[in-house]
């Protein structure tokens, strides 16, 4: 049995500066807020609520310095906690704020905004804060076509195309397809591709690895946009895959006659997690086998 563990798997840099952020914020006070859950993954969240870390969802229940995650949080936010005198710490991944930024930019200078990605995705309801009056969500291939027929109605010609930074780079390839398609001739165009490139590797690191191993491993929060991206990937090129948040939701019994395991994790997913799921199979591997 052989085991192929990625090289991209596990945090990326926006998430690792948040987590290690607030754990050195932790050091300095004994309770600090988060305001949601700072990374979609259950175990970091219960290791720095061990450490004082309260979150909550909305400002009003802050009664102290307050943490801002990775994913970022909408403009009206920043204006609550200056109104209410909350301290914000902000770690919002320099590269969601540089979407803000893009978005805002054309807002201003009366571009209609289609931003690809998940209605729901704490990234996306901030980023949609900054998009102006103008603006569509678009979840998945089906939605362009309403999208393009909001834009005609405001009979605005210029059209900005953004991303959720977690977003599936396969989908937004085939939206800018139908939008280059079914887009009026007379509507200027300006597609930014705002996929992390952290997301980009790890989904072709997926793909590849998922095509050379009989049992894929995908490891991270059931509610992690990017981690789900990964085991949809991981589904489609391999025979067998499993989404699992750690080593205790493994069963063993289903790779036992697997010659080949892939392990891929997502963004929010710690090194400790991956470790633990190798250290499970190797551990175990001779047992399996009989």
């Amino acid at each position: 049995m052989k085991i192929i563990v990625g090289e991209t798997a596990g945090f990326c840099y926006g998430v690792e500066r948040a987590v290690n952020g607030a754990k050195e914020e932790l050091e300095k006070e004994k309770s600090i807020y988060g305001l949601g859950e700072i990374v979609h993954n259950q175990d970091v969240v219960k290791e720095l609520e061990m450490q004082g870390m309260s979150f909550i969802k909305d400002l009003k229940e802050a009664n102290g310095k307050v943490i801002v995650r990775a994913h970022g949080i909408p403009k009206e936010t920043y204006e609550q906690a200056k109104e209410r005198n909350i301290q914000l710490i902000d770690y919002t991944c320099p590269k969601v704020l540089k979407i803000h930024e893009i978005a805002e930019e054309h807002a201003n200078k009366g571009y209609y905004i289609f931003l690809l990605g998940s209605k729901e995705h704490p990234e996306n309801i901030g980023t949609f804060s900054y998009c102006g009056k103008n603006k569509f969500i678009i979840e998945k291939e089906e939605d362009t076509s309403k999208a393009i027929e909001n834009l005609r109605k405001s009979h605005i010609k210029k059209l900005l195309v953004i991303a959720q930074t977690t977003y599936s780079l396969e989908k937004f390839y085939e939206i800018e397809k139908i939008i280059q398609k079914e887009l009026p001739k007379d509507i200027e165009l300006i597609v930014k591709n705002t996929i992390c490139h952290a997301t980009e590797i790890r989904q072709k690191e997926t793909k590849e690895i998922a095509s050379k191993v009989d049992f894929m491993i995908i490891i991270g929060g059931k509610n992690s946009s990017n981690t789900r991206k990964l085991y949809d990937i991981a589904k489609h090129n391999c025979k067998e895959a499993v989404l699992i948040e750690n080593a205790n939701e493994l069963n063993l019994s289903l790779i036992k006659e697997s010659e080949k395991i892939g392990i891929m994790a997502g963004a929010s997913t710690p090194k400790q997690s991956i470790d633990e799921v190798a250290k499970k199979i190797e551990n175990n591997l001779v047992s399996v086998l009989i």
